[in-house]
Parts: C-alpha cells; structure tokens; sequence
C-alpha cells in the first residue's frame, strides 16, 4: 500500500523535526565513543552517516517538494 502524498509529506516533516535531531545525537556519540579520532577519520564518519540516514526514508521524500498530483485542477501555474 502506498502512501498518498499528504501522508508522505506529513511523514516527512516528522522526520526531519524529530527523527534528524535524534539521528544527530546518535552520530555525535558514534564520534564520541572513537575517543575522538583523527579530523579526517571524524570527518568521514559524520559523511557516511550524513548520507545512510536518508536511505531508508527515499520514497518519502520523492517528489515531496512537487505540486500534490492527486490535486484535481489547474496543472499549470503562472
């Protein structure tokens, strides 16, 4: 079942009012428990896990930002 547009974008906020701080805490301990690793070593951590958080959440957030395509009306706008 998939999820209509205004579920997706209410889901979406969720996530990125609640589940991103979170998620930042989680990779600032990460760090912490290396017992503060060289730059590039942090650096790198904090890329990788800047970039797995988003992975599971894809299909919530495609198409997010467009106009709500289940609207009926005018496609155009200007």
């Amino acid at each position: 079942m998939a999820l209509s547009y205004k579920a997706r974008r209410r889901w979406a906020l969720i996530i990125l009012l609640i589940g991103l701080p979170v998620y930042v805490v989680v990779a600032v301990s990460v760090v912490n428990m290396l017992d503060r690793p060289p730059i590039w070593v942090e650096l790198l951590v904090y890329v990788v896990l800047g970039f797995l958080w988003a992975i599971p959440f894809k299909f919530i957030f495609k198409g997010v930002g467009q106009a709500d395509p289940d609207k009926p009306g005018d496609d155009a706008k200007g």
